[in-house]
């Protein structure tokens, strides 16, 4: 019998990205952009009376210079200009190259309390080693037991050089299986059998597993913020790309039915992929059918049977809620061949591996307001053909924001404010419109995975969304907002109990009190959806009973077993005081009143429950309001009392940071945590997260994708600090064959975003 790996085997002891690769999908571009002047229109429009005195006379004196030499006609030469300022700064160049982190900004106040420009200045991160262990290969594996990390250091504990490998000696991959035993006596006892599902209508082809090896690569630096472990998630196990994408085609030919990519690089053994299965032939998959007869055939496990909805029999079967994974996509997306690569194995990991317990789906958002895709059948196919391949066209949906204008008509009264210039029915900042609609026209999904095109998640798909899912579902909503405002990093703060002890102290020192319930605030309206729930409220009956009080017994057993509204894949801070760029993006309210409270969370990637859906359409279409696309999910919770909770998930960093260091940049805010004053999502602090894996803008999570795809990129080591495009070309082909280096990469489970290109030839 062929070994596999289980993820529930016992482990060892030891919103939308809607624009190109060149264009950001915030307003922080433009932003940083101006920051790296010389001289900043935010520093020379600052609350400084004493600056805003200088720029006014020094304006007026230039004017009246300038309007003397007009009335003169009179040009002078250079040693005759008014040398009382220095005005030669104006004229240099600015660096705009969005990988170019800083040429100048703010670092230290004048004696006015002002903030002064150092030309020179760099972050404190650019001062720490870069690490190197993400790019040692399998010959460096090792059981886990053995396994040292280069960072965070253990002790003095130093990781050993790399074994002594040969091709012939290279560890072997095994079949990975997130999904529970299907066949295993305690599963079929307590839920219908799941049946096997196939690529193809003949049913020969079953849908594919992907390998992992087993142990962890010596000296790979760990994840320093959120956690595997925790999330329930294996860490005892390693991915490289053939094992994650060859299943799907990677590593073969067009002609055999592979997508062309990943033979140009280094693949010593990594036939053991398709020892079993045989290259498949994906030529004429359609996503859309396979995932259908998969369901069908699976459809009593998700649907009641007669007798089985009511019956208090412990013989009865369980049936299972369905979730959308709805995948984000705009008319002009590159559809490369890894973007395919990474759609084919969501689409088998949650969908056909799971027997239908996931459906994946795409918003296709049509740029062209005109294209008459409602009123004509063969223009809305005219856009699939033109702009999506063809295995994924029956699993798409369009949508248009006149079409969104129709669904909500009419405006949105006053905003507080509205930076980006732009519609609220727009994808700019009403990116979940579309979603809100999709979750209304499908109602055989209980919750809805908001997912974008250019996030990777290096590892099983099924076993991140099923392990969020129960994690999430476990946690108790007392304290959820104090935990979620705050970035997990358990090497720093200990054990998750602890961190939670820490949290609760900190909420205590503030004397703000914990979050609990609906929001109270002027302006608030109950919706329709609240209202005709049990009781009026959304808190489950584990959080209050009928006539008693409030008791701290009662209060560690709120909400576990319920499953959350929202899980956000960042923390959801206070916008206020944050200096968000959005903080105040907020339509529709009474701008006489305070602006109401409001969560937020960075990226879009986030699910959301559908009665979290129902509030944010009825608060849309009935109550005027509207907020920015990354503020309304979490704001709407907040108001109305739903679950919220931020997971913690493995978030690397390319240097080696002091802890405190992260604590301090990464906590920075009120009560050491995100929201308010001091938020690492202030525009001006946002540059920490550069060289993380997982934020908008992070350039090191496509640095250390494309090195684990085989591809040489420079690796940021030159004179330029922070700037990932200088230094020498490492990696790639030639490196990873070299008799004495270590191979190809693998690496543990992480997400990586936003991955915006991956073989050189589509490098914008």
């Amino acid at each position: 019998m062929e070994e596999a790996l289980f993820v529930g085997e016992t482990q060892s002891s030891s919103f939308p990205t809607t624009f190109s690769a060149r264009e950001e999908k915030y307003c922080l571009h433009y932003l940083e952009t101006q920051r790296r002047n010389k001289i900043r229109a935010r520093t020379l429009l600052s609350y400084c009376l004493y600056r805003r005195v200088l720029i006014l006379v020094a304006f007026l004196i230039l004017l009246t210079y300038t309007l003397n030499i007009v009335v003169r006609d009179f040009h002078p030469e250079q040693d005759d200009i008014l040398d009382i300022f220095d005005f030669g700064v104006l004229g240099q160049k600015s660096v705009s190259d969005s990988d170019e982190l800083f040429a100048s900004t703010v670092t230290e106040t004048d004696e006015d309390g002002c903030l002064a420009e150092e030309d020179d200045w760099v972050p404190d991160w650019v001062n720490f080693r870069l690490l190197e262990g993400y790019f040692k290969g399998l010959k460096a594996l090792v059981p886990l037991q053995m396994y040292i990390p280069e960072y965070p250091r253990v002790g003095n504990a130093v990781s050993p050089p790399p074994l002594a490998r040969s091709e012939s000696d290279m560890p072997v991959p095994i079949p990975y299986i997130a999904q529970p035993n299907y066949q295993y006596g305690g599963y079929t006892t307590k839920h219908h059998e799941i049946v096997t599902c196939y690529l193809d209508k003949e049913e020969t082809t079953p849908a594919p597993n992907l390998y992992a090896y087993k142990g962890a690569v010596q000296s790979q630096p760990e994840a320093v913020v959120g956690s595997r472990s925790l999330l329930g998630i294996r860490d005892d196990v390693c991915f490289d790309r053939f094992g994650r994408y060859g299943p799907y085609g990677l590593g073969y030919s067009l002609a055999e039915g592979g997508l062309d990519v990943g033979m140009d690089t280094e693949k010593a053994a990594s036939d053991a992929v398709w020892a079993k299965t045989g290259k498949i032939d994906y030529s004429n998959m359609n996503w859309g059918d396979a995932q259908d007869r998969c369901y069908d055939a699976n459809k009593k496990h998700f649907t009641p049977e007669a007798g089985d909805s009511t019956s208090s029999s412990p013989d009865s079967h369980r049936t299972t809620s369905r979730t959308a994974v709805v995948v984000r996509a705009y008319v002009g997306v590159d559809w490369a061949p890894h973007t395919i690569l990474n759609l084919r194995a969501l689409i088998s990991e949650v969908a056909l591996r799971s027997g239908g317990e996931y459906q994946v789906h795409f918003l296709l958002h049509v740029r062209d307001d005109d294209a008459p895709i409602w009123a004509d059948a063969g223009v809305a196919q005219q856009v699939l053909d033109d702009n999506v391949p063809a295995e994924f066209h029956d699993i798409c949906t369009l949508w248009s924001e006149p079409q969104m204008r129709l669904l909500y008509p009419g405006g949105f009264n006053e905003t507080f404010d509205d930076p980006s210039n732009s519609s609220a029915h727009g994808v700019y900042r009403g990116a979940h419109l579309p979603l809100q609609h999709f979750a209304v026209q499908n109602p055989q999904y209980d919750h809805f995975w908001n997912w974008e095109m250019d996030m990777r998640w290096l590892g099983n798909y099924y076993e991140f969304f099923d392990r969020l899912d129960t994690w999430a579902r476990d946690q108790t909503r007392v304290g959820m907002w104090e935990r979620a405002q705050k970035y997990y990093l358990p090497h720093y703060h200990g054990s998750w109990d602890n961190f939670t002890r820490l949290v609760d102290q900190e909420t205590a020192a503030s004397g703000r009190g914990t979050i609990f319930g609906p929001a109270r605030f002027l302006g608030l309206v109950k919706t329709h959806v609240e209202k005709l729930s049990p009781g009026g409220t959304f808190l489950p009956p584990t959080c209050h009973r009928p006539g008693d009080d409030w008791d701290e017994l009662l209060s560690q057993h709120c909400g576990v077993g319920e499953n959350a509204d929202l899980i956000t894949l960042n923390p959801i801070f206070d916008a206020e005081d944050s200096a968000w760029v959005f903080a105040e993006d907020v339509t529709g309210y009474d701008t006489s009143l305070p602006i109401p409270p409001r969560r937020s969370a960075i990226i879009t990637a986030s699910r959301m429950s559908r009665r979290l859906l129902e509030v944010m359409h009825e608060e849309t279409w009935r109550n005027r309001h509207a907020m920015f696309t990354e503020m309304f999910p979490a704001t709407m919770a907040l108001h109305h009392g739903l679950k919220a909770v931020y997971a913690p998930h493995p978030v690397y960093l390319d240097r080696e940071w002091a802890l405190a260091e992260i604590d301090r940049n990464f906590n920075g805010g009120r009560d050491h945590s995100t929201s308010g004053s001091g938020s690492p999502f202030n525009y001006e602090n946002e540059h920490n997260l550069k060289g993380a894996t997982w934020y908008y803008h992070a350039a090191f999570a496509g640095q250390l994708w494309r090195r684990w795809l085989g591809y040489a990129q420079m690796d940021g080591r030159g004179p330029a600090p922070g700037n990932f495009t200088d230094g020498a070309l490492r990696g790639g082909r030639e490196e990873e064959e070299r008799a004495a280096g270590t191979g190809r990469m693998c690496l543990r489970s992480m997400l990586l975003h936003p991955i915006k290109w991956e073989h050189p030839d589509d490098e914008p």
